[in-house]
């Protein structure tokens, strides 16, 4: 290709402006002024409907108690015999078990179980409360009972229009406990071992009544475990006794006998088996929900996002039609 060819076709100059999708920062914000009365109306539109979904909320309260391992002073009752008799207990084929933190974390996954949340319920009678109520009445301390769930006045449970045809009209069990776990939280402190128990519920009295229920309960139920286990170790002992001729091991057995009734006698009156109460539950005076501050605040800046993307999505469409 000679010279003469190469002036005659030039390449296109650099400065050529090239088609471009880009947009003009100042379009955007000239056509959000444009729709302004638009995202002021949504905008206040949602801020007026989290007022009011806040205000429709009942007001909650949370009790709570704190507790310390019962097991860490000192190793008294069962799970400090443990420790001591450990090497005795194996020679001799009994199992003492292991005490410490892996107690209290099982009394809490006890606690927190399906089974004992059921047991827990029907004891003390909380499927009404539970599932039955509207709310609470502060003025009179009563619950306001759903009168298309329950009749108080008969005791029975009455199946809605729209339920299943199958279904009883009295709560199961697995409702009764995802209505009750929904509203237990317990908590460990990992810098003291310290153990929080709450429950949040529209009534401040059953509140507090539960948590106090909750570590009475618990405490009972590890008790009798343990000492139904202790008494079994001990009927194997000596049963084991009266099995062997050699001294050695008969002095095993007679001391391996007379520590577990010393901790069962222990055990038998101490109360706070698992859990030691460091601060008991109280009727709180403060509600703990809904946070209606928070709600406003989520539900004006979710219409101020969802009213700025309308406008801005009109204004696409409007560029692209051009």
């Amino acid at each position: 290709m000679t010279k003469q060819n190469i002036e005659h076709y030039p390449y296109p100059p650099l400065s050529q402006p090239v088609d471009s999708d880009e947009i003009d920062l100042r379009e955007l914000f000239a056509a959000l002024w444009q729709g302004k009365w638009l995202i002021i109306a949504i905008t206040f539109v949602f801020a007026v409907g989290g007022v009011g979904y806040s205000l429709s909320l009942p007001n909650t309260y949370k009790s709570e108690a704190l507790l310390a391992p019962a097991n860490e002073s000192g190793g008294s009752g069962l799970a400090g015999m443990a420790g001591q008799l450990g090497g005795l207990a194996s020679l001799a084929g009994v199992n003492l078990g292991s005490g410490g933190g892996s107690e209290t974390q099982i009394a809490l996954a006890t606690l927190k179980s399906r089974q004992f949340i059921s047991e827990f319920v029907h004891k003390h009678q909380l499927a009404v409360p539970l599932a039955a109520t509207e709310g609470w009445d502060a003025e009179t301390n009563q619950w306001l009972i759903n009168l298309e769930r329950y009749n108080p006045e008969t005791q029975t449970w009455l199946k809605s229009d729209d339920a299943p045809a199958d279904q009883p009209a009295m709560p199961t069990d697995w409702q009764l406990y995802k209505a009750f776990s929904s509203k237990l939280e317990t908590a460990t402190q990992k810098d003291n071992g310290l153990i929080t128990i709450s429950f949040e519920s529209q009534s401040p009295v059953f509140a507090q009544q539960v948590v106090e229920l909750l570590v009475n309960d618990i405490n009972t139920h590890v008790k009798k475990e343990k000492l139904a286990e202790t008494k079994t170790n001990i009927g194997y002992l000596r049963q084991q006794l009266e099995n062997t001729n050699l001294t050695q091991m008969q002095n095993v057995f007679y001391q391996l006998i007379e520590e577990q009734t010393k901790s069962l006698m222990l055990a038998e009156v101490q109360d706070e088996f698992v859990f030691k109460t460091v601060d008991p539950a109280i009727v709180p005076e403060e509600k703990a929900g809904p946070k209606r501050a928070l709600i406003c605040v989520l539900a004006t800046l979710l219409g101020g996002m969802l009213s700025v993307a309308i406008v801005l999505v009109r204004f696409a469409f409007r560029k692209e039609d051009v």
